[in-house]
């Protein structure tokens, strides 16, 4: 059996190689690792600091608290971020079965659905559009992490992928 593997990095979205299986890796666009975001983080955080505390050097004290609440708000920004930088979506067809994954912060959902009876539906537009794959009895949204032009490419591919 051919099939082929693609992983999808980014908010661009090609579909690409022929036979009867395939495996997609939908991912969402994280442009810094975890460690390079402390990095960040904590060169903010010494700015911030360091500005606040020449201005309480100077008497204005009062920006101390200010910037406390600042660095903690950003620290919290960051770390629900950070939770949902590992989403994926992962659609498998192999052997007669299609296997959608899905993984939002730390849960991961698996679904199997019958390829012969599944459909592949567009709902809605623009940036509220979704793509779901259903079966009898199931369904799920995939291409969560995918711009609408993207989406409707996905929609169509897998459309076509399912039929042959």
């Amino acid at each position: 059996m051919k099939s082929w593997s693609q992983e999808i990095a980014r908010q661009e979205f090609v579909f690409q190689g022929q036979g009867t299986g395939f495996s997609l890796l939908l991912k969402r666009n994280c442009s810094i690792s975890p460690s390079g975001l402390i990095w960040v983080y904590g060169l903010i955080a010494a700015v911030t600091l360091g500005i606040a505390l020449a201005f309480a050097a100077l008497g204005a004290w009062m920006v101390l608290p200010f910037a406390g609440i600042e660095i903690v708000a950003l620290g919290i920004a960051f770390a629900l971020n950070g939770r949902h930088a590992a989403d994926y979506e992962r659609i498998q067809f192999a052997e007669g079965r299609l296997l959608v994954e899905v993984c939002e912060s730390d849960s991961v959902r698996r679904h199997e659905l019958n390829p012969a009876r599944a459909s592949v539906m567009v709902a809605g537009e623009g940036r509220s559009m979704r793509v779901v794959l259903a079966s009898p009895g199931s369904s799920v949204e995939v291409g969560r992490h995918l711009h609408e032009r993207a989406r409707l490419d996905l929609a169509g591919e897998l459309n076509r992928r399912l039929r042959n």
